[in-house]
């Protein structure tokens, strides 16, 4: 009986330590195409035919909705901003709000017929808005699925209707999906349940969110569904929960009720066996460095984002220690600028991952009297 019992202590003990991995055994899902992924740390914990090549309908909006918000966290265009409504994008069919030719509509507007209601109309507008023409548009979403490196996707439009040469697989839809939830601020969309779109002569357009799990499971905050008839049912889904965001995609769906229990199911496999261990807050200075031709001489740093660990849930965290790679820091810079990197080392040396690291305050450059100030302040402390 004690050797019975050393045995399942050493089973166990090995068990926990054995290093993250995807799970290999069916959750019975109906779905022809499936992945589940850490957001943090991009790892595969459920794949199921993750390469194969389908259809994608409106999940191409993630794509879309990716360029939208580089464009507007880089300041090129303002949620404020108007959108005229084009002949083109007002005779799109599919899902759609009816915008009529000639309306103008603000970009936050778009933004929330895009997330919420999946409208083809809106999301040409904004893709004539930033790119001049759709077509110039779909060149730069490819442009960016080469950026990423994913080589089993190509878009032929921004909408997600029917094309033969529009595709995309589970585990490419994830990683677009990773790289939209980098723009935060898009989750502010993505999680509205119902809401309006008040149009130019006072009438609303009801919104409700084809994704039903951001109502009914705990979590949810996005993504976007899509549904044609050769892609089935669909949805890229994330959910967050006890500093663990999750991102999950199903893909060619017998329904729509398939694809929201597979997407749950996924979810909830998750939660159950992983957990997100934070290293380093990115709140949390890692020192200071100094700063040359400023009013300040030194300025605190700070981790772009945390630095995370994804574990087992029955798993101990590791023990880890950083390096700072800082570049050569001269006022003035405005904050939030990346001032060098983040070396994570484990404790056996090993870097983890190397992460941006930013300051989080402007850095104003120093005038005459600063100098003359520090000046004296060097002269009488050597007094």
């Amino acid at each position: 009986m004690k050797k019975f019992i050393i045995l399942v202590l050493i089973c166990t003990f090995f068990i926990s330590i054995l290093p993250v991995q995807a799970a290999t055994d069916s959750l019975n899902l109906d779905s022809k195409s499936a992945i589940l992924i850490d957001n943090a740390s991009g790892k595969v914990l459920y794949e199921k035919n993750i390469n194969e090549k389908l259809p994608m309908a409106s999940m191409t909006k993630i794509m879309s909705l990716l360029l939208i918000m580089e464009q507007i966290d880089n300041g090129n265009i303002k949620y404020s901003d108007k959108v005229l409504i084009s002949k083109n994008a007002s005779g799109m069919g599919g899902s759609q709000v009816f915008l009529q030719a000639g309306e103008e509509y603000k970009v936050e507007d778009l933004l929330k017929c895009i997330a919420v209601s999946s409208a083809n109309d809106a999301v040409v507008a904004m893709a004539e808005k930033i790119s001049g023409s759709e077509e110039a548009f779909v060149s730069e979403m490819n442009a960016k699925v080469k950026e990423l490196g994913l080589v089993n996707t190509h878009f032929a439009n921004p909408h997600g209707l029917d094309n033969e040469n529009h595709y995309s697989t589970a585990h490419d839809m994830a990683r677009i999906a990773q790289e939209l939830l980098k723009h935060e601020d898009i989750l502010r969309f993505t999680s509205i349940y119902e809401d309006y779109l008040t149009k130019p002569d006072g009438s609303q357009v009801w919104l409700v969110n084809t994704n039903r799990l951001v109502r009914f499971y705990d979590g949810v905050d996005g993504l976007k569904t899509g549904y044609t008839t050769e892609a089935g049912y669909c949805l890229t889904a994330t959910a967050k929960k006890n500093d663990l965001r999750l991102i999950s995609v199903v893909m060619n769906a017998s329904s729509a009720d398939a694809r929201s229990k597979d997407t749950a199911t996924l979810l909830t496999y998750g939660f159950n066996s992983f957990k997100n261990n934070i290293i380093y807050s990115k709140d949390t200075t890692l020192g200071e460095i100094n700063v040359e031709r400023g009013k300040k001489s030194q300025v605190k740093v700070y981790l772009k984002e945390d630095a995370t660990e994804l574990l087992k849930v029955n798993q101990k965290p590791n023990d880890y220690s950083f390096n700072i790679k800082a570049d050569k820091i001269v006022a003035p810079l405005k904050k939030n600028t990346k001032v060098g990197t983040a070396e994570i080392i484990d404790n056996e040396g090993n870097i983890l991952k190397e992460i941006d690291i930013v300051i989080k305050e402007d850095l104003v450059k120093a005038d005459f009297w600063d100098y003359l100030k520090r000046n004296f302040k060097n002269i009488t402390a050597g007094i």
